[in-house]
């Protein structure tokens, strides 16, 4: 393995759980700054009720300013979370061409996180992968609390090995593995990639770590040893989950670039210019950011 991808989450995952809300043209500027710094896939938005997630109000303008405003380059690709049939109708109407749904592998964060079971969640993605394949869309599939749930405790390998399943039955494209609470150790990491990768192709699989207790970067470098390329981060390592107490601590990019491009693998990623666009989140979040590069680059 030479390269890796990494799908930028920040301005979707990073910003949701802000209390400062940022403007539109602040995420656009933000964007423009990640797609400058090299980075090629980004979640920019969130097709979701503001009354539930009042930080993605305005993806409709997001999106429209980023098609408008960032030059098209090889390779880019712009995304949104769309985790309902009407969030789905708000994304075609956008234009965007690559959307997700989320998940979870608890029942009681299923029901927290998006109001409803494990079963009818699943209903909902039927009602938005099936007319999204139908408009050619590529669909992520994000599956939640997949090794610890802040309600049920420890989450069962085989149980997300059954959702991803479903998931992939249901048509979608790639699936994330979310430690959302960020108590994986590598261990369990290497175990369920194991038993994922039994019936599902290593190229559909990204994972998606927390540092909320320091063991994300140890988690990547298991994933990579276990043959996954695919990582979700978040610039500064913003990010939490407003319905899983103390998930703060999406793993920082740029902790990310530093490990992976000093291990002689290509992201194609120029750290400086990353680093900028995570000084420009801090001035505007007006809090420190946690991550270590960055900190240490001051």
């Amino acid at each position: 393995m030479s390269r890796v991808q990494i799908q930028e989450v920040g301005p979707r995952d990073g910003l949701q759980n802000e209390d400062t809300q940022v403007s539109v043209s602040t995420k656009v500027k933000m964007i423009t700054g990640l797609v400058d710094a090299g980075l090629k896939r980004i979640e920019v938005g969130a097709f979701v009720s503001p009354k539930w997630v009042p930080q993605m109000k305005g993806s409709e303008a997001v999106v429209k300013q980023c098609f408008q405003k960032i030059p098209k380059k090889r390779g880019l690709h712009f995304s949104a979370l769309t985790p309902n049939f009407q969030g789905f109708e708000r994304a075609k109407k956008s234009g965007i061409k690559e959307i997700a749904v989320f998940g979870a592998a608890s029942e009681s964060f299923s029901k927290k996180n998006i109001n409803c079971t494990i079963k009818e969640s699943f209903e909902r993605f039927r009602q938005v992968i099936e007319p999204a394949k139908s408009e050619k869309m590529w669909v992520r599939g994000y599956l939640s609390v997949a090794f610890g749930c802040p309600y049920e405790g420890k989450v069962s390998e085989k149980k997300v090995i059954q959702l991803s399943e479903r998931l992939l039955q249901l048509g979608v494209d790639e699936i994330s593995i979310g430690d959302t609470i960020g108590v994986a150790n590598p261990k369990q990491v290497k175990s369920l990639i194991q038993g994922l990768l039994k019936s599902i192709p290593k190229e559909k699989v990204a994972m998606h770590f927390h540092d909320t207790r320091g063991t994300a970067l140890a988690n990547v470098l298991e994933s990579l040893n276990s043959g996954i390329s695919i990582f979700d981060s978040s610039v500064g390592g913003l990010g939490g989950c407003p319905y899983a107490k103390g998930a703060s601590g999406n793993l920082a990019t740029e902790d990310l670039i530093y490990m992976l491009e000093g291990m002689g693998l290509k992201t194609g990623v120029d750290l400086s210019k990353l680093l900028k666009v995570s000084k420009m989140m801090e001035k505007t979040l007006k809090r420190k950011l946690p991550s270590k590069v960055l900190q240490a680059s001051k």
